[in-house]
């Protein structure tokens, strides 16, 4: 069993539908967990107010009121490779992630994280990430170290002030003819969350999300890109490349959900967070920071050309 280092919090909805106690609001509102869990995380003194105080699961609900628990999974997968930091002072770290590994505790990770790998390694209780890779990306993440600075770093992101740069590798094989390095793309879509949850799709309406996509180089069949969001939608990037024709190679989700598998830590999607660059907002540097990861399937068709 692993459990959370850290709560999960839960704000109660402000007008109670009938719940008599903490226990059956807790079981309506998450139905995947059993009772008897929840019942055993009360018991061992698993779960408190925001103000640390311990309840119980007869505990009468409180409008609006924070409720902490701590996620627990029965094995947590360890991701077998490793981050690197690629920066750091007092209020931002810049950390390059691997393949596999979360940004953040979710789903079957509770522990095995960037965010947990920062926060234990390095001693910083104050750490907040700043924005989010995929768990199949790999690249660059910006971190917060500092509580009172922090919202002017989030405000680059809002502002559009950010600059991203991303790599991804795709076949290009149905493409023989019409393949012209340097050949660019603009993308213009609305995206909305599509059924299962989990996913996108894109739909008619206004526009929510933009990205600039460059052919860099194109041999034996696979083409490197590199992608500029200019919006930050989720799977932005992954569905953009699937509209000009070019999915990005190892991508279970698009242009067709693949069965759920085991993790095969051989394939992994060939996206990475090539970069980020911003004018740092309390001493006005301009920062640019890089990772030098290559993507698997190209670094190997480089050593084979």
């Amino acid at each position: 069993m692993s459990i959370a280092n850290r709560p999960s919090k839960i704000t109660l909805p402000s007008e109670n539908k009938g719940w008599q106690n903490l226990l059956e609001f807790l079981v309506e509102q998450f139905p995947h967990i059993d009772v008897n869990i929840w019942q055993s995380r009360f018991n061992e003194g698993k779960i408190h107010w925001l103000s640390g105080d311990l309840v119980s699961s007869d505990t009468a609900f409180v409008a609006n009121k924070t409720l902490c628990y701590y996620r627990e999974v029965e094995k947590e997968p360890q991701i077998p490779f490793q981050h690197n930091i690629l920066f750091k002072n007092d209020h931002i770290l810049v950390a390059c992630k691997p393949h596999f590994l979360p940004v953040t505790p979710g789903g079957q990770y509770v522990k095995e994280c960037l965010l947990e790998r920062l926060r234990t390694e390095q001693n910083l209780p104050e750490i907040v990430p700043l924005h989010r890779l995929d768990k199949d990306t790999a690249g660059v993440v910006l971190f917060s170290l500092n509580p009172e600075s922090r919202g002017l770093y989030a405000q680059l992101f809002a502002k559009g002030k950010m600059s991203k740069c991303y790599n991804a590798v795709a076949d290009l094989s149905d493409h023989n003819e019409s393949v012209v390095v340097g050949q660019k793309w603009i993308v213009e879509n609305r995206l909305v969350k599509s059924n299962p949850a989990f996913l996108m799709h894109e739909v008619e309406g206004e526009i929510n999300a933009r990205s600039e996509i460059t052919l860099l180089d194109y041999k034996q069949d696979l083409g490197l890109f590199q992608l500029n969001p200019v919006t930050g939608k989720t799977h932005q990037l992954r569905l953009h490349m699937t509209k000009i024709g070019a999915p990005i190679a190892n991508d279970p989700f698009y242009p067709i959900l693949q069965p759920k598998a085991e993790t095969n830590y051989k394939n992994p999607l060939q996206l990475l967070a090539k970069s980020l660059s911003f004018t740092d907002p309390i001493s006005g540097e301009h920062f640019e920071f890089s990772s030098d990861r290559k993507l698997a399937k190209w670094k190997t068709n480089e050593a084979n050309h």
